[in-house]
């Protein structure tokens, strides 16, 4: 009979793991298949089961088998160095768990990353006596919903805690793993203010880093309806997003939830890196390593800021009206209605000012289980897909494009390119001290590697029927079939003020490209003014 499947921590099918069912005073071995499948002859009551495969960690589990069982998900957790904060978003002086997984001794280093990177502190050395006692088990099943609860099993003794407290400075901090064999591994940390200490926030987008973090088999990506229920042998030949023609990624009225409590292989950034070297990867060009070197310009011109997650901005860690502006930057895709709703209520009717330095942003909602789980609510494509009045998820969704707030919506035209801008309102404030005319064209160089070619790029957004009737177009990026990014401005009643991009590429050009890094600058100084 099917007993079940072994996969890894991609949901990848794991062939030749042996099994050892012990039960009702009998042992029975088994061998799983090469789609991972497990058969065994077992009778009806309580199993523990033993799984063993080299090159991953060993483990045992409790199963129930009946007549009406579902065949059960064992899961295993390859050999390697990994490790991540929880949570991964606090406030000055709390204090965070450190979760690592590694199969020999490793070393802990705090580092934040600002314009340079900054070594803060030795954490320690740690291993234990036992036999590969600091390797992470994770949990059966699929837990890119319920999240891999590392440090669960083995660290019950005070002596095995393993806890950090924040530093008193805000900004971006990355916890540095390595092993006497040369491995590294590193993680980011969001490090909030105990109070208010800057006139600017900035939001991290980790709503973002999560839907496209596929830890353990699923992202908003890949398998984003539900863990398929066999594990993948070839994603080629296995996944509909490859093998069906009229395949929408986003079919589905709801979808399973995704856990925030699982390391982010995407977020990794090479010990060697610096800040102004080439943002290399397919995945790291518009998440945290694309975030820092924005950072790291606000610190090389002299701007003050206070860093918050978005998780943050949703659960009231801090109040709007603590600050004059707020920055959102390169790809803050996923949105709460709560975040949007709140953030267009202080510009539009409390004067607050928003720099919006990315693209494709607020265009899907997510709701929140709870502070560690949310559910992005992509909204049934090929329902709305067919409405022309309907400009996103989040539109559908929502009921309101997001146009409303940032002046622009993205749409498809000049997806994965990348280009200059032209300048089209010259004489605008945004423009001073540029020396640039009218046609002249900016933004040509760029750290993103994997769209390369300017600061228009990646994905892009547009004005639109939904954006305020005011608003004003500085500059358009000069993508091929008209898909290139419209740089806008509009102001409130209120006294808010909106400046927006429209680019995730945008933030890969500040540091390098001194047009990009002069009209930004402008605006900061206008709305701090």
């Amino acid at each position: 009979m099917l007993i079940g499947y072994v996969s890894d921590e991609r949901y990848a099918a794991l062939p030749g793991v042996l099994l050892e069912f012990e039960g009702g005073g009998s042992s029975i071995e088994a061998t799983s298949r090469a789609t991972g499948a497990v058969y065994a002859n077992l009778t009806s009551g309580c199993y523990r089961v033993t799984l063993y495969k080299s090159g991953y960690g060993q483990k045992s589990a409790e199963i129930e088998i009946h007549p009406q069982a579902q065949p059960h998900h064992f899961r295993l957790l390859s050999d390697g160095l990994l490790c991540y904060m929880w949570p991964k978003w606090v406030q000055a002086g709390d204090q965070a768990e450190f979760r690592v997984h590694s199969v020999e001794e490793y070393k802990l280093e705090l580092w934040r990353y600002g314009l340079d990177k900054e070594q803060v502190r030795l954490i320690g050395w740690y291993d234990e006596h036992g036999t590969r006692a600091t390797m992470q088990i994770t949990p059966d099943g699929d837990y890119t919903q319920t999240g891999v609860e590392w440090n669960r099993q083995g660290y019950t003794s005070p002596h095995h805690l393993q806890f950090l407290q924040a530093p008193d400075r805000t900004g971006l901090y990355y916890l540095h793993a390595s092993t006497p064999s040369g491995g590294f591994f590193s993680c980011p940390w969001i490090v909030a203010p105990a109070h208010p200490s800057a006139k600017i926030a900035v939001l991290a987008s980790n709503i973002t880093w999560n839907a496209y973090n596929n830890f353990g088999g699923r992202s908003n990506y890949i398998s984003p309806v539900k863990l398929p229920a066999q594990p993948t042998v070839n994603a080629r030949m296995d996944l509909k997003r490859y093998t069906d023609p009229e395949h929408i990624n986003y079919d589905a009225d709801t979808y399973d939830p995704l856990s925030f409590d699982r390391p982010e292989l995407i977020n990794h950034i090479p010990l060697e890196t610096q800040i102004t070297d080439p943002i290399a990867g397919r995945s790291p060009n518009h998440i945290a390593p694309a975030e820092w070197r924005f950072l790291g310009w606000l610190e090389r011109e002299d701007f003050d800021y206070d860093l918050y997650a978005e998780t943050q901005f949703h659960f009231n860690t801090f109040n709007l009206d603590d600050y004059q502006v707020l920055i959102i930057s390169t790809h803050p895709e996923y949105w709460s209605r709560k975040m949007y709703f709140d953030l267009k209520r202080w510009v539009w009717e409390r004067g607050g000012k928003l720099l919006y330095l990315g693209g494709n942003g607020l265009n899907a909602e997510v709701e929140f289980l709870d502070q560690s789980t949310m559910i992005v609510q992509n909204a049934n494509q090929r329902q709305w897909s067919q409405d022309p009045t309907i400009e996103s998820r989040f539109h559908a969704r929502v009921g309101e494009s997001e146009a409303n707030l940032l002046g622009i919506v993205y749409d498809d035209r000049g997806i994965m390119t990348a280009a200059p801008y032209r300048a089209v309102n010259e004489k605008h404030w945004v423009f001073n001290n540029t020396g640039l005319q009218k046609g002249d064209t900016f933004g040509h160089v760029s750290l993103h590697q994997r769209v390369p070619g300017g600061a228009s790029g990646h994905e892009t957004d547009k004005i639109s029927v939904s954006s305020p009737p005011d608003v004003q177009l500085l500059a358009v990026g000069c993508n091929a079939d008209q898909g290139g990014a419209q740089m806008i401005t509009y102001d409130t009643a209120s006294g808010g003020r909106v400046f927006s991009a429209g680019s995730i590429t945008w933030v890969s050009s500040i540091l390098i490209d001194d047009h990009i890094s002069r009209i930004t600058a402008n605006v900061l100084e206008t709305f701090l003014s």
